[in-house]
């Protein structure tokens, strides 16, 4: 029970920085690209934690599968919930630019802040088990050079779980994005938890190539060029045929201003025919 405390206390420390820092992002709205580092640094902090409790607490701690499941499932909502709009996924950002509702310059800072944040987010796992403050830890620690791959398939079978994954989530997204976030967020979590579990066999389904590059890159088992053939375009190559068929709007243009539009074209042929 002390290791799954300091775990405790490890989410924390993680969910606290990333509000500090947000909150410090309202002076400088410039650096909006901030958020994105701080989304994929907690997402990549705390699942390697809790990766932790999966390999070792639930046979050193006596932890069952419900309780891992339960803790993965409370760090996606709490990462919903705090970090809103800033998935931490270079995926969605490269989707924004390929419909042009992201200039390249935007898309390259928010890919780069992801990438740096799930790197930085690594090395705070791996700072924080070298500390050996709990039994479980001090096991983490001597098994973190030799890690465990999640992609236990072949590559062409990993490649098309995260494709089947991404398109899942993707369909159900966009049922639920018009809803309320009280409903939609914790539903998004629900679904993220339930993926990962069932694909657990596969690739854990991680659908997010920096989270991906944060949990399961640095193992041995496959190659750099494997690993992303997997985990980036298994996810990207999903959302191509969509963008594809999705209406494109330029970056200035946002929903509310091409309604406003509308209203003033519809006004405007009114005063004609009167």
């Amino acid at each position: 029970m002390s290791g799954l405390n300091a775990s405790v206390g490890y989410f924390v420390a993680a969910v606290t920085f990333v509000v500090s820092v947000r909150f410090l992002l309202k002076k400088w709205p410039r650096f909006s690209f901030i958020s994105e580092f701080t989304s994929s640094f907690m997402l990549v902090a705390c699942w390697l934690e809790v990766q932790t409790i999966v390999e070792v607490g639930e046979w050193a701690g006596g932890l069952g599968p419900d309780v891992t499941l339960t803790i993965l499932f409370v760090v996606l909502l709490t990462h919903g919930i705090i970090c809103g709009d800033a998935s931490g996924n270079p995926t969605l950002a490269v989707q924004k630019f390929l419909k042009l509702e992201a200039t390249t310059v935007t898309t390259l800072l928010d890919v780069a802040a992801q990438f740096i944040g799930a790197h930085l987010g690594l090395l705070a796992a791996k700072y924080y088990w070298s500390l050996e403050l709990t039994d479980m830890h001090m096991i983490k620690n001597l098994m973190v050079s030799e890690c465990s791959t999640s992609l236990l398939v072949s590559v062409v079978q990993g490649f098309f779980t995260e494709f089947a994954c991404a398109l899942v989530l993707h369909l159900i997204h966009l049922n639920l994005c018009r809803r309320s976030a009280l409903i939609r967020v914790p539903l998004i979590a629900v679904l993220l938890t339930f993926l990962s579990h069932s694909a657990k066999g596969y690739t854990s389904a991680y659908m997010n190539p920096s989270l991906a590059y944060g949990l399961t890159f640095h193992c041995s088992g496959f190659t750099f060029a494997e690993y992303a053939v997997v985990y980036w375009l298994g996810s990207l190559t999903e959302s191509l045929p969509r963008i594809c068929y999705t209406p494109r709007r330029h970056v200035s243009e946002c929903p509310r201003q091409t309604k406003q539009k509308r209203r003033n074209s519809e006004s405007f042929f009114l005063k004609c025919k009167t």
